[in-house]
């Protein structure tokens, strides 16, 4: 496949770009959860790429690239088992910031 095929291919697609702050002494905690987490969400279906990276200079932060085929990805992910225990259940509660923003690909 060329490159302006695999644009093409992604157009319309689902981004999410979300960043976390961990609670003081919560990170190791946070990033231990989101290996767990990792690749289950990689495996869905509907997930076409998602990454999650850690602050190099702030180890509390942590940062998520996520892309789905299409808006029925993104809510069978968050409608997940995996999702709903690990970062609904046991990451979220861990946080003192959670940012997210939705774009779809051009």
């Amino acid at each position: 496949m060329q490159k302006s095929e695999l644009y093409n291919h992604v157009r319309g697609e689902i981004l999410i770009a979300a960043r976390w702050t961990a609670a003081p002494g919560q990170a190791d905690k946070v990033a231990d959860i989101l290996h767990r987490f990792l690749p289950q969400a990689q495996a869905e279906p509907g997930t076409r790429l998602f990454q999650i990276s850690r602050g190099k200079e702030d180890a509390a932060q942590f940062l998520f690239y996520e892309v789905f085929a299409d808006d029925a990805a993104f809510a069978a992910h968050q409608a997940s088992e995996h999702f709903k225990t690990l970062i609904l259940g046991e990451a979220l509660p861990l946080l003192t910031d959670r940012q997210r923003t939705q774009y779809t690909l051009l």
